[in-house]
């Protein structure tokens, strides 16, 4: 589980900014104890604010810090495609990160600092017993590793200025470092945040976004493929949900939107270019609707936005589950109606439906789910005058005014916490002429 995440300089964040997950109000269901850490953690985290203030920045840094352990070794061997603040000092700063979280229980520390040349520091450390160990720590060139992993000695052998030491000591298949590692390439982003930027400015194309989705394309859940994937049928033998296949909960989830969807098919059809007279074979989904006493496949091409959306979020949020990994979803609100979204936040909150302790981390400007979200779960951006992006955390915000009982959607919609847009249309009246 996440337990927070630090940035600086990076597009509109300049100072460090810190998005945590430790729970203020622990005696409820979405805050899971964690032994281990002395803390318990939260399965939900919302960030509010203005538009241009910064919310996607947010989550865009945890996903660029996800995608730069993915890519490095293969893309970063000319440039590192990294955005710095774009005013003042910061294209000339180093930018840094900072992550924590717990694998198996185990709190673990990942720490890099990078501008577009190099890799200046990262290191990996550990908690085992509450104190932090060292697995590796890299300056420059030169890195340093934990006694007994010999086995990753070889990590110094392919190392380049701009290569991650996390990125070539992963695949040397050390648990410790491993097991991190994946912790952090789970972490799947959905919405309006680019899932991925290559050197260049080069975005991928939607092939090779299916690819960098895998097995969470929610197609795979309805098409009988990669059954050797672990089903959530399996938390049945702690007696915490039933046996159902993955195409079972699949569409019951679908079916959770009550969008009147009885099935999904998925079959072959014959395409002729007009250009070649060609014939090829393609994919085809269709939901299957019913009206009345009948029904009819209908392709998804035609269906809402909503329902687009909905449909292509049930495999990542899935897969989340199943494994209890991160799901970041920016501008959850954009396509779905509060309903929906509503029902969302109930399932990562449940332990029932969430046993393994997935988290949801978004962003959005739907104040009515501000009613389903306890004051620990929602943060705050506000832009500074610089043009920089400021991140609060809700529960901290006046002290103790913020009362666990407090109405959150009246107190922010009335600007009781800021990071409301300033609307002053005299300068739009003045361009029109209607006012001097």
């Amino acid at each position: 589980m996440l337990i927070r995440f630090e940035a600086s300089n990076y597009r509109s964040i300049t100072e460090g900014v810190e998005l945590s997950m430790v729970a203020v109000d622990r005696d409820r269901e979405a805050a899971r104890e964690q032994p281990r850490l002395g803390e318990s953690l939260l399965t939900l985290a919302a960030v509010y604010g203005p538009n241009a203030s910064g919310k996607s920045n947010v989550v865009g840094a945890l996903a660029w810090l996800r995608d730069a352990v993915e890519d490095s070794v293969r893309f970063w061997e000319d440039e590192i495609p990294l955005e710095p603040f774009a005013f003042g000092s910061g294209p000339a700063k180093s930018s840094e990160f900072v992550i924590e979280m717990t694998v198996d229980g185990v709190r673990f520390e990942y720490v890099l600092e990078i501008d577009a040349t190099q890799v200046l520091y990262e290191g990996l450390f550990h908690y085992p017993e509450r104190k932090r160990r060292r697995i590796f720590e890299r300056e420059g060139s030169e890195l340093k590793l934990q006694r007994g992993l010999g086995a990753l000695s070889g990590t110094r052998e392919l190392l380049t200025e701009r290569t991650l030491a996390l990125s070539v000591a992963r695949r040397f298949e050390e648990p410790l470092v491993s097991g991190f590692a994946n912790a952090l390439l789970r972490i799947q982003v959905l919405g309006q945040v680019p899932r991925r930027t290559l050197p260049g400015g080069i975005f991928p194309t939607w092939r090779s976004m299916q690819r960098f989705f895998g097995r969470a394309d929610t197609t795979h859940w309805f098409d009988g493929q990669d059954n050797d994937q672990p089903s959530l049928s399996s938390v049945n033998a702690v007696g915490k949900w039933p046996t159902l296949s993955r195409r079972e909960q699949a569409l019951a989830l679908l079916r959770l939107a009550d969008l009147g969807i009885e099935d999904v098919v998925i079959d072959e059809q014959e395409v002729v270019y007009s250009g070649s007279g060609e014939t090829r074979t393609q994919r085809r989904l269709r939901l299957v609707h019913r009206s009345g006493d009948n029904s009819a496949p209908l392709d998804f091409s035609a269906e809402s936005e909503g329902t687009r959306t909905w449909f292509g979020l049930i495999g990542p949020v899935l897969m989340a589950l199943q494994s209890g990994s991160i799901v970041v979803f920016d501008e959850l609100d954009a396509s779905l109606h509060p309903t929906l979204s509503a029902e969302l936040l109930r399932v990562f909150r449940s332990p029932v439906t969430n046993p393994y302790g997935a988290q949801l981390v978004f962003t959005s400007h739907d104040t009515s789910l501000l009613n389903h979200l306890n004051r620990d779960e929602v943060w705050l951006t506000e832009k500074r005058l610089d043009g920089s992006t400021r991140l609060g955390a809700l529960a901290e915000f006046a002290g103790e005014r913020v009362r666990r009982s407090q109405n959150l959607e009246n107190a922010y919609l009335h600007g009781r916490f800021g990071a409301l847009p300033q609307v002053d249309q005299a300068e739009f009246l003045r361009a029109l002429g209607l006012i001097g």
